[in-house]
């Protein structure tokens, strides 16, 4: 579906609200989420219609056999425990109510015995398709076959601190691409500027991130999952007794890899982000497993809106459906009925978000997909296990979300080269422009070919590497992680961080955030109310303005010669200035920083 790239000027003023206010409104506290609830029961979310009144909402959750738990008035949704069959079905018929989707199963859950009052790592691990793209040096399937493993020596010794870059900075073709260092000369990044990560939540205990999240304004909106409906694992056993993680954890690892990527400190250990003087914020609105549901991402959007976070970054769809569609024929009524609502609801909270003065920054996906002409989905819907089923999908009437919702924008990943990365989806009515997300297959006929540094290295939690065998239980570096080139650095005092790799638009869209943060830093003005900030359509249109320009190969991009078949090929369309696979261009930080100066 067409949308602006650059979308206009609003004429409302910033808005920030204290974080302590917003709890009755947006539920934010942590110890308001859990609370007893009937076993064999769902969770839904319920959408009210434009201008219908909450407390006629109530009245038809009530009428249709459920409990309302929390509302969100920011987008009239409202979240209810129901019965697992005819609730949605028998609420979508009332007045008032645009539709009901389920949010997740309800059950009993358990402590893991083996490890009392502490985090399960990743043991579910996230979704099967993002993690074969994103993961996908652990098998290096292709020409050459696997490399042999290199144990990679840390880099310990700090940095001239003149260079204002970190030891492991030197090894990320994505802090060089962007040009980081030269724009960190001019603007590093502004500490009154926030950066909300909606993702699987963020590792504060990491040395390069420990004093970059605000732990009072971050929150938690994902409750832990133990078992879908079918009993197969989800989230694994909660940790807490709510369920609901602590805000300075992540175990899964994607969402403190953004984070770094966005805003690692520039300390002279480590690596260092994008825009290291910013703060983040952990809006965490993912799983363990890595799925990200409606409820929470729209919770997470809102409460971020509210909050006053300048840039937020979302690096995930919106499960279960990869692409939301009104009316697909080859879906249910009521899973048409779950779609519609998804899509209204999500339009809702990026347009709340955006008319509250966030840049909002969406990844294009990892399914090699020319969003404008899509392919059937064959991975949907991705909750709960073994559930999908193939969707022809219309282009008119199917999003893929958030990406595709107003004022969002949209990032396809680029290798070393400067070569769309293969996994990377494109299309040019959703691509807003380029950047740097690693493919490990770049650089083919070379040395460089498949090799990790073709990928992103950014913060990652020492836990999950454990969980893997990439780190030992002494805190080393084993030969396996070494060979995936994980790296570890310590400080003076022996606390060590840990970094890994990874690819994927994922990993692009935080360094496009990383810039738009740098844009609000160096061009933002208080706002009333001691506020500060920058209008996004104005962040928006300097961060495209300022892309350096990427032409097409030619009428396709094949990936035949990296071992790819033709389902991979990209066709190209348009201009130098402007075309399917690169957008606007390459995000350029220092182009950005001084395009006022």
């Amino acid at each position: 579906m067409r949308r602006n790239r650059v979308t206009e000027p609003r004429g409302r003023a910033l808005v920030v609200v204290a974080a302590t206010a917003l709890t009755a409104v947006v539920f934010a506290a942590p110890a308001a989420v859990a609370q007893p609830e009937p076993a064999g029961a769902e969770e839904y979310t319920v959408l009210l219609r434009e201008g219908a009144g909450e407390a006629a909402g109530r009245d038809a959750v009530r009428a249709a056999g459920g409990t309302v738990v929390r509302s969100n008035p920011a987008v009239g949704a409202l979240v209810v425990t129901a019965p697992a069959e005819g609730f949605a079905e028998a609420v979508g018929t009332r007045p008032g109510v645009l539709g009901a989707t389920r949010a997740r199963s309800i059950g009993a859950v358990a402590a893991d015995p083996e490890r009392p009052g502490r985090g399960r790592p990743a043991q579910a691990g996230p979704p099967p398709q993002r993690d074969t793209v994103e993961q996908e040096y652990r098998t290096r399937q292709g020409p050459g076959g696997l490399p042999p493993l290199q144990s990679v020596e840390p880099r310990l010794r700090p940095t001239d601190p003149g260079a204002r870059l970190d030891p492991l900075d030197a090894s990320r073709y994505g802090m060089a691409m962007v040009r980081a260092g030269a724009a960190r000369a001019v603007e590093d990044g502004d500490r009154r500027v926030l950066v909300g990560v909606i993702d699987s939540g963020i590792d504060a205990s990491h040395p390069d991130l420990a004093g970059q999240v605000d732990l009072g304004l971050s929150r938690n909106f994902a409750r832990d999952i133990p078992t879908d409906p079918t009993g197969a694992p989800s989230d694994g056993p909660c940790e807490v007794a709510s369920c609901l993680d602590p805000v300075d954890r992540d175990d899964n690892g994607h969402g403190t890899h953004v984070a770094g990527i966005v805003a690692a400190a520039a300390n002279g250990i480590g690596s260092s982000g994008v825009a290291p003087g910013v703060r983040l914020v952990n809006l965490r609105g993912g799983q363990d497993s890595g799925l990200l549901f409606l409820q929470p991402v729209v919770d997470a959007l809102t409460y971020g809106a509210d909050a006053g976070v300048d840039v937020v970054n979302m690096s995930f769809a919106v499960d279960p459906w990869l692409f939301n569609c009104r009316a697909n024929p080859a879906d249910s009524p009521q899973a048409q009925a779950e779609q519609r609502t998804t899509i209204e609801a999500m339009q809702r909270a990026l347009r709340y978000a955006h008319g509250k003065g966030v840049t909002l920054v969406g990844s294009l996906g990892n399914n090699h997909e020319d969003l404008g002409n899509p392919r059937t989905d064959v991975l949907s819907p991705s909750y709960p296990a073994n559930s999908a089923y193939p969707r022809p999908i219309d282009n008119r009437s199917c999003l893929d979300l958030p990406v595709e919702g107003p004022h969002v924008i949209g990032v396809s990943a680029v290798g070393p080269s400067g070569t769309k990365s293969d996994y990377s989806n494109h299309g040019t009515e959703q691509i807003s422009l380029a950047a740097p997300g690693g493919w490990l297959r770049d650089g083919f006929g070379t040395p460089s070919y498949q090799a990790n540094e073709n990928q992103i290295l950014s913060t990652f939690p020492r836990a999950v590497l454990q969980a893997v065998g990439d780190v030992a239980a002494d805190g080393t570096v084993t030969a396996q992680g070494a060979g995936f080139g994980v790296q570890r650095a310590c400080d003076a005092s022996g606390n060590c961080g840990y970094y890994a790799y990874l690819q994927g638009t994922s990993m692009a869209a935080p360094h496009v955030s990383g810039v738009a943060a740098l844009v609000v830093s160096r061009f933002g003005k208080p706002t009333r109310g001691g506020g500060f900030g920058m209008n996004p359509a104005a962040v928006e249109r300097t961060v495209l303005a300022t892309a350096a320009d990427k032409a097409c190969p030619g009428p396709v991009q094949s990936y035949a010669r990296e071992g790819r078949d033709a389902e991979y090929d990209a066709p190209c369309t348009g201009t130098a200035r402007f075309n399917s696979l690169y957008g606007d261009g390459i995000v350029d930080a220092y182009a950005a920083v001084t395009a006022r100066g």
